[in-house]
């Protein structure tokens, strides 16, 4: 890992630390929604920024993993079982859901994702008797964790911070071991990748499952932090939202996520000050990000240095092209 990316990870986790004991509850409760997509997006961006495939199906995860621990909530199971089980059922989906990575890509896949969301979520919506449809389910209750209760918001969210920082640094070990080179091969280059001996279905599955167990995560942190589900927060529009999170980020930068979910939950609260305009604010100030910086927030020092070292080499060019005296000085 570079020094700058270590100082940043270091800031932000100092950041994260301290800045909510200073906070009211709302404040807490935003910090912690934020801590929540980074959980969510961190899957996506192994799916779409490490992998190269295309998914716009992450909030039916995020769905699967919230109503899997709210179920088993109500049905008295332990969340300390009910968060397991939600991961190893969309470990399972996400296999499935990876099969058409197979055969499809670019946006036929994005389509085939997109689908399975929608499909998804006229489950979670129609089936009253599982999960409560338009009414939703709540009441959802907080975990204890050695005999203390974690219903504080301030204890909850230093809870679900605990997951981020675990989960990010199994992810960064993943991405630094011969499974994350394969991960970047697939993504640059499936043929060349095939070649070189890397199983692309094997890999192209992992990718959708690993990211799938992420969201899963993430939406039973989320129901025991809301207390409340419904259909509405895992609609479509919820997976394009993350999507646009991991690029405006930087998809396949490890600390996208961080800045992406950061523009996604945090600053369109900064925003309300616009009141109504908010939302094309927001909306407009994407674009904006979209058109100048392509690969996201992160690639921004990259460019930087790019642009400099052009500078360089086309300053040293005109220095060797430049007429010389015949004592051997420049004209």
């Amino acid at each position: 890992m570079k020094k700058a990316h270590v100082i940043f990870g270091i800031a932000a986790l100092a950041a994260m630390l301290v800045v909510p004991g200073f906070l009211k509850n709302y404040g807490i409760h935003l910090f912690t929604t934020w801590l929540v997509f980074i959980i969510a997006t961190m899957g996506l961006n192994l799916t779409v920024g490490y992998a190269g495939q295309k998914s716009l199906g992450h909030a039916a995860f995020f769905g699967i993993g919230a109503y899997t621990v709210a179920i088993l909530l109500k049905a008295g199971i332990s969340f300390w079982i009910g968060l397991p089980a939600a991961a190893l059922l969309c470990f399972g989906v996400g296999l499935l859901l990876g099969f058409p990575a197979l055969r499809v890509q670019t946006i036929y896949l994005a389509f085939a994702t997109l689908g399975f969301n929608t499909a998804l979520w006229l489950v979670m919506r129609n089936e009253e008797w599982l999960t409560g449809g338009t009414f939703g389910i709540n009441n959802i209750a907080r975990p204890g964790l050695f005999g203390f209760s974690l219903d504080g918001n301030l204890a909850y969210y230093y809870l679900v911070l605990a997951f981020a920082v675990v989960l990010g640094a199994l992810l960064w070990g993943l991405l630094r071991s011969p499974w994350g080179k394969a991960f970047t091969a697939l993504r640059d280059n499936p043929i060349r990748a095939e070649s070189l001996g890397v199983d692309i279905r094997s890999y192209t599955l992992m990718s959708f499952a690993i990211g799938a167990v992420y969201a899963g995560i993430a939406g039973g942190l989320y129901a025991s932090q809301v207390q409340f589900i419904d259909p509405a927060t895992f609609t479509v529009g919820s997976s394009i939202m993350m999507y646009l999170m991991v690029v405006v980020g930087g998809p396949g930068y490890f600390f996208g996520p961080l800045l992406g979910s950061a523009v996604g939950v945090i600053l369109p609260e900064w925003l309300r000050f616009a009141q109504a305009w908010y939302l094309f604010v927001f909306g407009a100030a994407v674009v904006l990000l979209m058109i100048w910086l392509p690969d996201g927030l992160l690639s921004v020092p990259e460019r930087l240095r790019a642009r400099r070292q052009s500078r360089e080499e086309s300053a040293a060019r005109s220095a060797r092209a430049a007429p010389t005296t015949p004592n051997g000085g420049q004209a």
